[in-house]
């Protein structure tokens, strides 16, 4: 397992010394560097980044700002300078709380607090699902769609082929990340960062036409466009 993460700091020397350390931390992926937290906000609507090493004190939008912008989508462990903060840090859910200057002993007590979340609750890059009398095992992003058929869901999947499960949509629905797996249709739950056409009402897989419904046209449409809107 590799925590995927980014370092956000307005300061040179600061943000390359953190840096430093996820790359030589083993449990960390080091994923990007960023000077200001509207480059990191752009980075994080990738929808791929777990842990952000985040600086307080930055212009145009603090670190406690972007905090609250990407909610629970991604942990965060705040490098501040002030030791105020820290308070107001833990009130939005914070893993943990470094004051600056970080010696990599300090550095290493707050990973591996991250490490121990992602451990116990919310790192998954697959999901098992039984299939067949026996516990198969799906990457997550691996999954196009989700379909109901009757007692059923086929999982339609991005490199050919479909596993089938027997269960409900609703509780694949609960099974899959709710921040890349949105419902559509009573029959349908699709991966929205696959999405590239739309026509009529459609999203198009292919040659597979998945239609929207009525009844959560205007949910998907809030989804997807706050999604293209943080991408671009």
């Amino acid at each position: 397992m590799k925590i995927r993460s980014i370092v956000v700091d307005d300061e040179p020397l600061a943000r390359s010394l953190i840096e430093g350390y996820v790359k030589q931390t083993p449990y960390l992926e080091f994923a990007g560097s960023y000077p200001n937290a509207i480059e990191a906000m752009e980075r994080v609507g990738k929808g791929d980044v777990d842990l952000i090493f985040l600086d307080i004190q930055m212009p145009q939008l603090n670190g406690m700002e972007l905090s609250r912008v990407v909610g629970q989508s991604v942990k965060i462990i705040f490098i501040t300078a002030f030791e105020q903060y820290a308070i107001e840090g833990y009130k939005v859910e914070a893993l943990d709380y470094l004051l600056k200057p970080v010696s990599y002993i300090d550095f290493l007590k707050s990973s591996g607090k991250a490490k121990r979340w992602f451990e116990k609750e919310g790192y998954a890059d697959s999901i098992f699902v039984k299939s067949d009398y026996k516990l198969v095992r799906i990457d997550i992003d691996n999954i196009l769609y989700v379909e109901a058929d009757k007692d059923y869901v086929h999982f339609i999947l991005e490199s050919g082929g479909e596993v089938m499960s027997l269960m409900s949509l609703k509780s694949a629905q609960l099974t899959l990340p709710s921040d890349k797996f949105v419902r559509v249709h009573k029959s349908f739950i699709v991966n929205i960062e696959k999405i590239k056409t739309i026509e009529k009402n459609r999203i198009v897989f292919n040659k597979i036409l998945i239609p929207i419904s009525e009844s959560y046209k205007e949910s998907f449409n809030h989804i997807f466009e706050i999604k293209n809107r943080i991408q671009r």
